[in-house]
């Protein structure tokens, strides 16, 4: 004797509600695959593309106020994106250079007890005027000319000639 089963209790056959069609299957594997490539892509092209340097445009720069720096001593500041340096000489008179180093990069400082500037990363020095005096430096550092206004001290890129 055989029986059938009945329309509903065959255990091979599945409900429509509950299935996925096959097209909205490949849709959610292909959004998904292709979210996933931009989420890892993102930073790697953040890497690559270096961002804008709107900070260099800048011209001048406030240093510091005048009771900042005795005779003799120097001071890093920020000028537009990269450091500055200030020294003020022992006559009183303000000096100002990029405190990057010509050779690598390095932030350099200045020591009093030599009146130079000098850089810690490979021991090369340069003189007040930016002059690159011993070690690797290949030329010498940029200079800025220093304005006093009142009680501010201003630092101004020279402009090419």
């Amino acid at each position: 004797m055989v029986t059938r089963a009945l329309p509903g209790e065959c255990p091979l056959e599945k409900p429509n509600a509950a299935s996925l069609p096959r097209r909205t299957a490949l849709r959610f594997l292909l959004g998904t695959v292709v979210g996933s490539v931009a989420a890892l892509m993102y930073p790697v092209l953040r890497y690559l593309v270096p961002p804008p340097e709107s900070g260099m445009s800048a011209s001048e720069a406030l240093a510091g106020r005048i009771d900042e720096l005795r005779p003799n001593s120097g001071k890093t500041f920020r000028f537009g994106s990269r450091p500055a340096l200030l020294v003020r000489l022992a006559s009183g008179e303000y000096r100002s250079t990029s405190a990057v180093c010509t050779h690598l990069g390095c932030t350099v400082q200045y020591r009093p007890e030599t009146s130079q500037i000098w850089c810690a990363c490979h021991n090369g020095c340069y003189d007040l005027n930016g002059k690159n005096v011993s070690g690797p430096p290949p030329r010498a550092l940029d200079t800025y000319e220093v304005n006093v206004r009142g009680q501010e001290i201003y630092v101004i890129r020279k402009q090419a000639a």
